[in-house]
């Protein structure tokens, strides 16, 4: 069996993802925020801030990338994120971004980059600190989030990074389900791939996936956590107990699980 093909090892896959839509449509219906708000020209160039109930001026600001192998799903999906992070007294912004094969993910990672940039300039606008950004993705998304914290990104460095369930040597997917899907180049692999990369010392990063994962998603937190410390960076990993890929995500929005609170931690850096 491909051990990167998520739907195969998480036996009720499409009843977490039926459950995000619910959470998400809840946490909508219930928040303050705003929504579509554009941090660039294109037409998927959107994200949804979510404020706390009880604002204070300055408050952190928290960008989360959503996953699905660069290729499915939408900030829609993921809503739910918000609940865990306006608990903690911050402004969550949860992004769109263009899906593979119809771009290229030179193009998303520059998306992502444009929306942290965005926030950073708009910050003092939506009742936050410019100074105290962080970020946190899931599967391709935690991929996408590292790209903040890369050396060869000029723009606003955030506090502590989230990378939740990642993937971050992209060489294995070109013959996975995935190559017929968006067809990885050899560019992308080695342009793209994490462990290929320096990264900002800066930005405290914390690394977990599910201990209900298969083997690549495993040692492939473990590797990154060994690359980052290795040059600098403060950089944990963390294997949960009782949780698979999909449940993974599900937990982050939560507060009192064991990712929920690393992502209150790593909001608590800022």
């Amino acid at each position: 069996m491909d051990l990167y093909k998520t739907r195969d090892h998480v036996s009720n896959f499409d009843d977490h993802v039926a459950e995000y839509k619910v959470m998400s449509e809840k946490t909508r219906a219930s928040s303050k925020n705003s929504l579509n708000v554009a941090y660039g020209p294109g037409a998927n160039e959107k994200l949804d801030l979510f404020f706390p109930s009880a604002p204070v001026p300055g408050c952190p600001i928290h960008l989360f990338i959503h996953g699905g192998y660069w290729r499915m799903f939408a900030k829609d999906d993921f809503s739910f994120i918000a609940d865990n992070v306006t608990a903690c007294g911050a402004i969550a912004a949860i992004m769109d971004y263009d899906l593979m094969p119809a771009v290229r993910m030179e193009t998303i990672i520059g998306q992502v980059r444009k929306a942290l940039l965005w926030l950073h300039q708009i910050a003092p606008q939506i009742g936050g600190d410019a100074t105290r950004l962080t970020v946190s993705g899931h599967s391709a998304g935690a991929h996408l989030a590292t790209f903040t914290f890369s050396s060869d990104f000029d723009g606003p460095l955030p506090k502590a990074a989230v990378l939740l369930s990642g993937v971050y040597d992209l060489k294995p997917l070109q013959t996975s389900f995935l190559e017929p899907l968006i067809g990885l180049t050899d560019n992308e692999v080695d342009n793209f791939s994490p462990l290929l990369m320096q990264h900002a010392s800066a930005t405290h990063v914390f690394i977990a996936y599910g201990d209900k994962e298969t083997l690549p998603f495993a040692q492939q937190a473990q590797d990154f956590a060994q690359h980052l410390e290795n040059r600098g960076s403060k950089a944990s990993v963390n294997a949960l107990i009782t949780t698979d890929h999909m449940s993974a995500v599900r937990d982050l929005g939560r507060s009192g699980t064991t990712i929920g609170k690393i992502l209150q931690s790593a909001i608590g850096l800022s």
